[in-house]
């Protein structure tokens, strides 16, 4: 611990801090134009998004994540798949992987946390981190399994 806070003025800065850092990178990642995110394929052992439904049950949690382009204007909404056009689906590939940057970016700022924190809040904040945008960062991986699974079609 770097800086020595009172326990009070450290929870406020960890507080205020957090949502400071997401609701900001989001803004930002949403800001940069689609052609900055390139189109990514799956890791084998993903097995086509069968990894995500089988082992984590990911149809189970995924809609009650919060969308976080859908809070800032010229988000892309990725809640439904409304076409099947071959330009759409590279689209929403593309910005399943601007939100997972987004949420890996969120979780690399953790260790700024630790400029204030003593080591116990040091595991709390990372905690935080993980639990936060681990479950985001899964969701846009299996999302873009199945957007790639339906781009396979037009090759």
């Amino acid at each position: 611990m770097g800086i020595e806070l009172p326990l009070g003025g450290m929870i406020a800065l960890n507080v205020v801090s957090w949502p400071l850092i997401q609701l900001g990178l989001a803004w930002l990642f949403t800001r940069l134009p689609v052609s900055c995110f390139t189109l990514r394929r799956g890791w084998s052992w993903e097995a086509d998004g069968r990894f995500y439904e089988n082992t984590l049950r990911i149809k189970c949690w995924k809609d009650h994540l919060p969308d976080g382009s859908a809070w800032f204007g010229g988000g892309f909404a990725k809640a439904n798949l409304t076409s099947r056009d071959r330009a759409y689906l590279e689209r929403f590939s593309r910005e399943t992987w601007r939100g997972e940057l987004c949420h890996w970016t969120a979780i690399g700022f953790t260790p700024l946390f630790f400029l204030w924190n003593p080591w116990w809040a040091d595991l709390v904040m990372v905690a935080y981190a993980l639990g936060a945008n681990l479950p985001c960062i899964l969701a846009q991986r299996y999302n873009r399994t199945r957007i790639n699974r339906l781009l396979a079609r037009f090759t």
